[in-house]
């Protein structure tokens, strides 16, 4: 351990389930000398920075490690709107009961969510107010979740627009900036086990394939062929992966780490356990060497 800790402005990028390798990040900088000084993130980097910020990650790790099948079903609130499948409130509530709620700009370390005005084409940097105000607006993923209403803006997704936000770490004064791209190539080999009922009677993992499967069922399928749920995910992937690179391009930050957007679908969220430990090895793997 160093005697002097690192400062790390971290950029926590959008990419559905992949975001849960974030946690294994966060937890091998704290564990190797480092400390988060400021969070900018998109989506599910906005949903795990915002936990860290709050101070609460580890909370909001048992809660999604150990959820229940009633529980993780209670929380789909279809929407009666044509905006979006789920209307997100019952996620959002569930959170802050479990955390608490506080206003961004009296967290103890400074946090950026990112969402997208697609109506303008901008990105809508949310940095003060209500945490889950942020958060619910950044993860507004289109088809999914309705789109939320902050400060008179309809806002989705930030992944649409910027899915590695790093520009609102410009003005930080810290010793070193990390980005967190979810959008990297593909890699060969990878395979993520979900965890079964018998291995883990938590049943965390049938809750979320269940969670994954209703979402996933909701959208229509192609008789032959491909499933057009897979080419709307599929496509989305891309989009995002192509946007990363270039926002990694044009704000190189000092060090990026790469999670292959093969790992596994945005909806995989059965795979929870797998994807924390694949974020805490590939810190291990890549950022080790790159920070020695």
């Amino acid at each position: 351990m160093k005697n002097r800790k690192t400062t790390v402005s971290l950029v926590l990028g959008s990419g559905g389930a992949r975001g849960l390798a974030h946690i294994g990040i966060i937890h091998w900088l704290e564990q190797n000398g480092y400390e988060i000084r400021s969070i900018a993130g998109c989506s599910m980097g906005a949903l795990v920075g915002g936990m860290h910020a709050i101070g609460k990650l580890d909370e909001f790790e048992e809660w999604v490690r150990a959820i229940t099948v009633t529980n993780m079903l209670a929380l789909l609130d279809l929407s009666l709107e044509s905006n979006g499948l789920f209307k997100g409130n019952k996620i959002i509530n569930t959170l802050k009961n479990l955390v608490g709620e506080e206003l961004i700009e009296e967290l103890p370390v400074p946090f950026t969510a990112v969402a997208a005005n697609i109506a303008e084409a901008k990105e809508v940097w949310i940095d003060e107010g209500p945490l889950f105000d942020a958060i619910r607006a950044s993860i507004s993923m289109p088809l999914f979740f309705t789109p939320f209403r902050f400060k008179g803006e309809e806002l989705i997704d930030g992944g649409i627009l910027n899915p590695v936000p790093i520009a609102p770490t410009f003005s930080d004064r810290t010793d070193i900036t990390i980005a967190v791209n979810l959008c990297g190539k593909p890699r060969d080999g990878i395979v993520l086990k979900s965890r079964t009922e018998e291995a883990q009677p938590s049943l965390f993992s049938h809750a979320i394939s269940e969670f994954s499967d209703k979402i996933k069922s909701s959208l229509p399928q192609q008789k032959g062929g491909l499933k057009a749920r897979n080419i709307v995910l599929q496509s989305f992937d891309a989009m995002q992966g192509t946007i990363a690179r270039q926002k990694i391009a044009a704000y190189p930050p000092d060090y990026v780490v790469d999670i292959p957007r093969n790992l596994c679908m945005i909806l995989d969220f059965d795979k929870a356990a797998e994807l924390i430990r694949f974020g805490y090895e590939e810190a291990e793997q890549s950022l080790a060497e790159m920070l020695d």
